[in-house]
Parts: C-alpha cells; structure tokens; sequence
C-alpha cells in the first residue's frame, strides 16, 4: 500500500447515511401531552405524571425549534385556568373573599412551581435568547392581570382591606395571618403594585382618619392625655406596620400619624389652657414633657416649638422673681429662688429633655437674661455665699458644700458684672476672717480655687492675701507675747490683725478715742511692730473691730459681753457715769454720728441684749436721748453677744459708693484692653475698637460704650493713640 493511499484515507469524511425524520404532526402531539399536564396540574392531579418525560417533551420541543409553540401554548393555557379562578374568586361571599383569594394564590404558586421545574430547559435557553418573560414573572404577571387587576375583583381587594383595617384601629380583631398573607401576595407582584393598588389609598385613608381623630381628641382632651393617645396610635402603626406591611411602608405611616396628630396641632398643644407646656413645668409633669419631647422631636420645627415656650416662661417667671421687691428684702432667699429655678430646670432638661444640648443653652442665656436684669445680683451672690460660710454650712459634709458652692459659681457665670461681685465678695470675706466667723477655711479656699479657674490669678490674688495676711498676724502676736508678756501683767488681752492696704477692702481710717487702758498697750503694740518691720505705717481700723467685756449688773449679776470695739468704748464710759447723754458719749468718744447711732441701738434698743437703757424709750436713737445702765438686764447665758444693727445689704449712698469705686477700678481695665488691642492691630476703627474691648473684658464685666469711648479720648490726650486726619473714626496706635 502506497504512502499515497494511506493520506487519502485518513482525511476522507463521508456523510451521515440515516435521514432522521421527524413527524411532522410530533409538535402538535408533544404539545397536548404537555397542555394535559398543565390541565392536570392546576386540576391538583399532578401526582399521576412523570416529571423526567415531560421534561425530556419539552426538552425535545425546544431542540427541535418549536420552542415558540410551547410558550404561547403555555401562556394561553395559564391565561385559561386563571380566568376559571377569578370567576370563583368573585363569588366568594362576604369574609371568603380573601380568604378564597389567598387559598388560589397559595394554588397557583405550587401549580407555577411544577410548570416552572417541567419547563426549566426553555427557561433557561429558548426565554434569554427571544427575550420573552421567564417563566416564574410570567405566571405573576398573567396573575396580575387576570385576577388582581380583574374588573370584579380589584377595588373590592382594596375596600376589603382598608375596612379590615380601620376596624383594627376602632379595636377589633382581626386575621392578621390572613391579611399578611395578601399584602405579601401583592409585594410579590412587584412594588408597583403594593403600591398603586394599596399603599397610596390606605396612606390618604389614614390621613383622613387621624385627622378627624385628632379634632376630636383635642377638643376633649388636656394636653397629658391628648399627647399619650399620639403616642399610643403611632406605635400602633408602627407595630401594624411589622405585623403585615411592607417595612418600607413604616417611615411613610408614621409621617402621616406626626403631621395630622402632632404637627397640626403643634402651638394649640403647647400652648393648651390649664394643662399645656407651662403647666406642666409648674405641676413637674416629668412624663408628660418628655412625651412631649420625644413625639415633637419627630416633626419639623417641633423642638423649636418647646423650647420657645420654655424660653418665654422662664425669662418671664426670672424677670417677676428678679424684681419682685419681697424677694428683695432678702438676699440670701433671692439666691436661693434662683438655684432652686435653675435646679428645676436641670431636673426637667435632665429627665424630659434628653439632657438636650439646645435646651440647656436656652436656659443659660434665659438666666443670663434674667439675672442681669437685677443690678443687685453680684452684691445679693456675695451676701448668700457669706450666709453659707458663716452658719448655713454647718455640719455639712464636704461633699454637700462642694455642691453648694459650684451652684454659685454657675451662678457667677451668669454675671455680666463678675467685677461688682468681686468687690462684695472681698468686703464680706474680710469681714467674715477678721470675725473669725467662718465655717471652715477648706470651703473658704476652695470657692477662691473655682473663682481663680474661672476667671484667673488676677482675680484672686487679692483673695489670697487675705488669708496670708491672717496668718502672718497670728505669728506676729505669739512674737508680741514672747517678748512683752511679762511686762503686761493683767492688762487687757490684745489681739491685732495687721492688714496689707493693696489686698483688703479699704475702710477710710476713722479717729475714736479708746479706752485709756486699751491706748496704752495699742501703743506698744505699735513700737514692737514697726520695731521688726521698717519702713511700715500702722493706722488702726477701729471700725473692725470686737472686744470682749466682763460686766457686773445690779444685782450682782456677771455676765461676759462680746461686742464691737465702738460698743466696747461706749460701754467703759459708763465705769466712771451712770447717766450720759447722747452728745456726751459722741463727744468722749468721737465715733463718727451714724456709726454711734447703730453702736446705741444695739446696746439699748435690742430685746434680750439691752445692757444700756434709754430716755425716752423708742426704736431710734435721737440726739436729746440719755443713757443709763441697765440694772435689771438679765440672760440666761453668761456670754451674750451684742451685734450692731447691722445694714445687711447697703444703704443708698454705700452702695453709690461702692458702685463708684467699681466704676474708677473699670477705667484702667478699659485702658489696657485698648493699648493690647491697637498695639496688635496698628490702625482700626471706632466700631472695631468697640466690639474688641467689650469682646476682651467680657469675663469680667460688661463694658459701656461710652466708657470705652470716653478711655479712647483720654488716650488720645495721653499721645497712646491718634486720630487719622482722613477719617475721624479710625485711629492709630502711636508706640
């Protein structure tokens, strides 16, 4: 055999020698076997088929390009038994209707599930490639159109549904199993349809129903009652809403419920007479607010809305406690009105308000407001701090004082005059050491602490002084004792407090004429002390003073008096007189005329500590009065304690004073701010100038314009700044 041969007979391939013919009748015949099982399927006979044949049938059909022929057969087919069901749909009475409805459905997607299995191989080539609907969309939709869309059945499905519900939210029970089941039916026909066909009409429903609700409840109901019914309704739907809608139906039910039951009546509710926003921070309705709160939050401006209110009460309630003249009287329980306000509100913002950051800013600029309105305030903070430090603090742990004590520095923080209060908070500290009558030096330090935190060593390093210089004393009068205690024999006791003049309140030195005994060691006092320390002035502040006196009354009664050194001068005169008249004490003693008048009516005008008794007997001390001791005085202590009358709070003209003195101490503050501002900034305008300075002096007081306008002109003379010969308002910083 030749190579030749071999080559020709490896590449011959010669045709197929058996035509396969196919029946041409073998479509039309597959096909009834198929649309029998179909029949049969819906028919619920489908357990008498064998799957693989049909399968291999359709399988076959489409191979042999009759894929066309199967689908529109099975379209036709479907579309045949479902106009069957909806005819048997339709005559379902009364509460069968839907329950015939889900039963068919539930038919209709096991029979659609067998179709699709048998039909899987045209499913998967013959449907791509003509772009026709697969098999499982087809059978919902032909369900769709046929059943769900049907003429007979579409808004009856809709009325039926929408009555099932509004007799749930009128209290019925009804078949939420049922009504699960259907609204699903309709999401699985496509959002579309969930929507168009129940989700719009049951949302413009739901909108009439509240809104008729909420007239109703409204002109029933107070604000308490009216906002707990909201609250009940909208959790209502929204468990509606997780029992057998569609989750995404919740944040659209929910507006409906807020707008016609919140937000309509949003200013009616607040605002309710007798049980409305106000009432409820009267009668601390906690729940109520924070209802309130809670359901408010949910709507545009609903916030806004409660914190207006709250704005408005409290301004208005802190300006009638802030000038309410009573409260004026006294200091100490003004504050307190104050802490126990702002504690209140705390409390509310706290438990109702979510600790809300917006509603505690309203109410520190509503007490910022209110307090200010008061130019008393910064003194009244003071006097309640120095009532607190005296006796109110007392056995109080420290905890508690702690507390007391960072209430008033919120307090101070409200300020807008931290500089008057300083003024005051020094004079009654003074007073408070020199007195030896605080309660404990712990807390006294510890508010110096807060205050210097707060405002800074400038502010408090008087303070501190203070508290030195008192030390220093006590070391200065162990040292007098060492070296003079023998010579003084039994001569009175002296204690002195020497104070540095910068750090304490100055008191204009005040001459009066001390008891012969009390001059003599005074003097010594003074030799020794400018014997250690040269180059020192001593002047003595006998208006600061107390003393303490062993008395014998008529019958023989001893009595030990503790009183002012101006009382104790008064007093001595009487050792060596038994009747004196007024002019006479003024003249032996030379205590200046009001001061005398306090000192008389504390020792003769006072029941219980009237050791002096006076001619003609009245409340106040006139200038013809006399004077004698009191014989008959009696108590059942042995150490009685005389106070002066005392003006608790100052008299006009003092308070004139000290307000002029604060206003002198604002005048270099002023300066400084200007010459730190124009230096940085080289030239700026009036305008600028302003709002920098009132900007920079702001944590300590509220500077005045035309304060700051008057300190620009007195620079100006001082050659710190000039004028722009251009333009008036602008200055220039000359270095």
């Amino acid at each position: 055999m030749s190579n030749n041969n071999q080559k020709k007979r490896n590449f011959q391939i010669e045709a197929f020698k058996h035509k396969v013919v196919v029946d041409p009748k073998y479509a039309d015949k597959t096909w009834k076997i198929m649309e029998h099982a179909i029949h049969e399927i819906y028919n619920h006979n489908a357990s008498g088929l064998s799957f693989e044949e049909l399968y291999r049938n359709a399988y076959t059909m489409v191979l042999h390009k009759y894929g066309e022929k199967l689908y529109t057969g099975l379209v036709s087919t479907m579309t045949f038994h479902l106009k069957e069901i909806s005819k048997s749909i339709e005559a379902a009475q009364g509460g069968l209707f839907l329950e015939e409805l889900n039963r068919k459905w539930t038919d209709h997607n096991k029979a659609l599930q067998m179709i699709r299995d048998i039909l899987m191989y045209m499913d998967r080539t013959y449907i791509p490639s003509n772009r026709k609907t697969p098999v499982h969309e087809l059978g919902l939709n032909l369900w769709r159109d046929n059943i769900v869309h049907a003429s007979e059945i579409q808004t009856r499905l809709l009325n039926t549904l929408l009555e099932l519900i509004h007799k749930e939210r009128t209290g019925e029970v009804i078949n939420r199993g049922l009504m699960r089941n259907i609204i699903k039916m309709l999401m699985d026909l496509g959002p579309s349809v969930y929507q168009e066909d129940f989700e719009k009409p049951f949302l413009e429903v739901s909108a009439d129903f509240y809104r008729v609700e909420s007239q109703e409840f409204i002109e029933c109901c107070d604000c308490g009652d009216y906002l707990m019914k909201a609250e009940r309704r909208l959790n209502e739907e929204i468990e509606r809403v997780s029992h057998y809608l569609d989750t995404r139906s919740e944040v659209m039910i929910t507006n409906v419920v807020e707008r016609e039951m919140i937000a309509n009546h949003m200013l009616r509710l607040v605002h309710m007479e007798n049980s409305g926003l106000v009432n409820m921070f009267l009668d601390d309705k906690y729940q109520d607010m924070g209802r309130m709160y809670n359901l408010f939050r949910r709507v545009p401006d609903g916030l806004l809305t409660v914190r207006d209110v709250m704005t408005s009460h409290l301004r208005e309630t802190g300006k009638q406690l802030v000038t309410d003249p009573e409260k004026l009287k006294d200091p100490v329980e003004f504050v307190q009105c104050l802490l126990n306000e702002k504690d209140k509100y705390d409390k509310i913002i706290s438990l109702a308000f979510n600790n809300d950051k917006t509603f505690q800013n309203a109410l520190n600029s509503s007490f910022e407001f209110f307090i200010n309105l008061n130019p008393r305030s910064p003194e009244f903070i003071s006097l309640y701090v120095d009532d607190k430090l005296r006796k109110g603090l007392k056995g109080v742990t420290e905890e508690d004082v702690e507390i007391v004590l960072d209430k008033v520095m919120m307090l101070f923080r409200y300020l807008q005059e931290k500089d008057v209060f300083e003024k005051y908070y020094k004079q009654h500290l003074a007073k408070r050491l020199l007195s030896g009558k605080t309660v404990s030096d712990d807390a006294e330090r510890s508010l110096i602490v807060k205050l210097k935190t707060e405002c800074g060593y400038q502010f408090t390093s008087k303070l501190e002084g203070m508290f030195t210089d008192m030390k220093t004393s006590q070391d200065t009068m162990q040292g007098f004792y060492a070296s003079h205690g023998s010579e003084l024999g039994d001569s009175p006791t002296l204690v002195v407090q020497v104070l540095t003049t910068g750090s304490w309140p100055t008191q204009p030195s005040v001459t009066c004429n001390l008891p012969a005994e009390m001059s003599a060691l005074c003097e010594r006092f003074r030799s020794f002390y400018l014997g250690t320390h040269t180059g020192r002035r001593l002047s003595w502040q006998t208006n600061m003073g107390t003393a303490d006196l062993k008395a014998t009354f008529g019958k023989g009664q001893k009595h030990e008096l503790n009183v002012s050194t101006y009382q104790m001068c008064v007093l001595m005169l009487f050792n060596n007189a038994d009747r004196l008249s007024y002019k006479e004490i003024e003249q032996a003693t030379e205590i200046p005329s009001p001061d005398l008048k306090r000192c008389l009516q504390s020792l003769a005008c006072v029941k219980g500590k009237n050791v002096l008794r006076k001619e003609p007997m009245s409340k106040d001390i006139g200038e013809e009065d006399a004077f004698f001791v009191n014989d008959k005085f009696t108590s059942k202590f042995y150490k009685v304690k005389i106070g002066t009358v005392v003006a608790q709070k100052e008299s006009e003209p003092e308070k004139q004073e000290t307000r002029q003195r604060v206003e002198e101490d604002r005048k270099p503050q002023i300066e400084a701010a200007i010459v730190r501002i124009m230096k940085s900034r080289r030239v700026l305008d009036h305008n600028n100038i302003i709002t920098e300075v009132t900007k920079q002096l702001q944590s300590r007081f509220l500077a005045n314009p035309g304060e700051i306008k008057k300190r620009i002109e007195s620079l100006i003379e001082r050659d710190f700044l000039e004028r722009d010969t251009a333009d008036r308002k602008l200055y220039r910083y000359l270095a």
